[in-house]
């Protein structure tokens, strides 16, 4: 990749803060790498919870070596907690981040104190490169002139629907009148959407799905989208291909759009190992799955994982493993700590001993290195938006079990529009999960899936690819017209 060739106080600089998640701190971090390789200073935000996390897993020294690149922290106006294991309630962490000062005025200092630095080696703040969420972020760009970019770790397709939110509401189809209305049919309502045609109302992001005029999370949403049109510039971690119809729906709408993605593939043509290496998983990884794939066939494992915040009831769990132990196939399954909503991870009697010889149980792993290895047939996923694009990637098919936010409209685009997915049922058995897991990976329908995630990789992998991928070729042209 080009650098930018100036002095030190010459370099752009661009503050990155990413919103308090792992799924949206590991896009931005690969951003942040991308830029620096091009150049820019980085000052990386977190979360003084997060850094907390960070260093418990990858130690104090995360960043040593690296010059141009430096950590600080925010308070997040939650409460203190004591399990810094858990990822915080985002509703929760929504609340404090739009009506806390505490987020406001902490990230003003920070603007300052770097504005008004002594240190040579720290050039003047050229961009805020913000998460989308990040409601205090515009306050301060605005006060200090600085261009903002927000980057929105969705999907295209999931944040086309956020934008549509005022519509659904404007037809009466939200909020339902009752919670009867999410079983008796109201959410098959098929939507003529532009951008979206034939998606139904149950494939909407779920906090469509309230019964509160006076939702809190649907005014976040509004107030975030709107403020989305003000932005300097949208980045999406997709690429053109993947999502061309939403994309142009989405230009229509907003600032100049630049899908650099997948980000993973880009930040593979990194050649500095320290600046590769640098990661931001808030949970030790355990490496030693990847040596216990090393001893399967190839095409043989399903891969089972639900992210950093979704949680299953004790039945679900329960029906989940028997169906994986009755497929017969050999799996990974990463079970959290605190996956299990209100109560610990108890697998069933019995079920540890009879699927010994090829089960892996862990909780979490080097995902990225586990979806590109060759014993892996499959994913079942719950759709978020890194694992859906990581997936798609690595030419590996899935089984769709989507939970909330936009996971839904993923699995929709997964089954219906790129021939990668099937749906696994909210109130499966495990009969259910045993069929699908057998058709993923040795059934007809799993072939046909597996043939187009191939596809979906070639191009996935020729967006990416210097000198003339389209994403490349954007995040060339972002810097070059919004950044410096």
């Amino acid at each position: 990749m080009g650098e930018i060739k100036t002095s030190m106080l010459e370099k752009p600089h661009a503050v990155c803060v990413p919103f308090p998640t792992q799924g949206h701190i590991n896009p931005m971090l690969k951003l942040a790498k991308l830029l620096h390789v091009r150049g820019f200073h980085i000052t990386f935000v977190n979360t003084e919870y997060n850094h907390k996390r960070l260093v418990k897993s990858k130690g104090s020294d995360i960043i040593e070596g690296l010059s141009s690149f430096r950590l600080e922290t925010i308070p997040d106006g939650m409460p203190e907690s004591n399990n810094v294991d858990s990822t915080q309630d985002v509703t929760s962490l929504v609340e404090s981040l739009t009506t806390s000062k505490t987020c406001l005025d902490s990230f003003r200092n920070l603007i300052t104190k770097l504005k008004n630095t002594s240190e040579s080696n720290v050039p003047p703040v050229s961009c805020i490169v913000s998460g989308g969420g990040m409601s205090f972020t515009p306050l301060v760009a605005k006060e200090f002139g600085i261009p903002e970019v927000l980057v929105w770790t969705t999907s295209a397709c999931g944040f086309l629907g956020y934008m549509h939110f005022p519509t659904i509401i404007e037809r009466g189809l939200s909020p339902l009148k009752d919670e009867s209305y999410l079983t008796n049919g109201h959410l098959e309502t098929i939507l003529d959407l532009p951008g979206m045609e034939g998606i139904r109302l149950k494939d909407i992001p779920t906090f469509i799905r309230t019964t509160n005029p006076d939702d809190n999370m649907i005014k976040f949403l509004f107030r975030e989208t709107e403020r989305s049109k003000t932005a300097s510039a949208i980045i999406l971690n997709t690429f053109e291909e993947l999502e061309h119809d939403v994309l142009q729906t989405l230009s229509s709408m907003l600032p100049p759009i630049y899908t650099i993605g997948p980000l993973y593939l880009l930040e593979n043509q990194i050649k500095d190992d320290s600046l590769k290496n640098l990661g931001t998983s808030l949970w030790k990884e355990d490496v030693g799955c990847l040596e216990w794939l090393d001893l399967k066939k190839p095409g043989s494992v399903v891969y089972v994982n639900f992210g950093s915040i979704a949680t299953i009831t004790p039945n679900q769990l329960v029906e989940l493993a028997w169906g994986l132990a009755n497929s017969d196939h050999d799996f990974l399954w990463i079970i959290r700590p605190n996956l299990v909503s209100g109560d610990s991870a108890v697998l069933p009697s019995g079920f540890v001993e009879l699927t010994k010889e090829r089960g892996m149980l862990t909780s979490w792993c080097p995902q990225e290195k586990v979806l590109t290895h060759p014993s892996i047939g499959g994913f079942l996923t719950h759709n978020g938006w890194n694992s859906t694009l990581e997936t798609l990637s690595s030419g590996v098919p899935m089984i769709c079990w989507p939970f909330y936010a936009e996971q839904q409209t993923n699995c929709w685009y997964s089954c219906n529009k790129w021939g990668v997915g099937m749906e696994l049922n909210n109130n499966f058995t495990r009969d259910e999960v045993k069929s699908l897991v057998r058709e993923l990976l040795i059934g007809e329908k799993g072939k046909e899936m597996k043939k187009a995630a191939l596809e979906w990789k070639r191009k996935a992998h020729a967006a990416a690819s210097s000198p003339n991928g389209s994403s490349y070729l954007n995040l060339d042209q972002l810097i070059n017209q919004v950044m410096i």
